[in-house]
């Protein structure tokens, strides 16, 4: 019962308690697919359609952990209750690092040019705890809910 009980406390940690979305009306354009492995690609978080400029809102209450440029791309990062972590990228950020906030209180616009947009512009929505990728849908309800199995090796 290990297992189950540290599935359900997952799943309760990611309850749509809180959390909106980070721009309005989005249209969901690539879902979260992670590697089989850390160290393969794949996607890590969900691309949001929306309108270059467009306000982009912190998903939850937290406090800002980064506010800037990372590889050329205006990065956000919010640090959550619970050890969660949302990213945005790429965004103009409009917040300071230590700076806390609400849920769905402003935080940068969207810049136009994400990577495998299909469209002028996307907001990259990330979800972490810790090293492990999560996804962000999970926040609103919403998300891909996938069972791994059980192994010896595990918590």
């Amino acid at each position: 019962m290990p297992g189950l009980v540290t599935l359900l406390s997952l799943l309760l940690l990611v309850a749509p308690s809180g959390y909106a979305w980070p721009v309005t009306s989005p249209t969901v354009l690539r879902r979260f697919d992670p590697p089989p492995q850390p160290w393969l690609a794949g996607h890590r978080g969900v691309d949001l359609g929306a309108a270059a400029g467009a306000v982009v809102r912190s998903a939850g209450a937290g406090v800002v952990l980064h506010a800037g440029t990372i590889a050329g791309r205006g990065v956000i990062s919010v640090a959550h209750a619970g050890g969660l972590r949302t990213t945005y990228e790429p965004v103009t950020a409009t917040v300071a690092v230590g700076e806390p906030v609400t849920a769905g209180q402003p935080i940068g616009t969207l810049q136009a040019g994400h990577p495998g947009c299909p469209q002028t512009a996307c907001l990259h929505w990330g979800l972490r705890r810790g090293p492990a990728y999560l996804d962000p849908l999970a926040l609103l309800g919403i998300g891909r809910v996938r069972l791994l199995p059980l192994t010896a090796a595990s918590p």
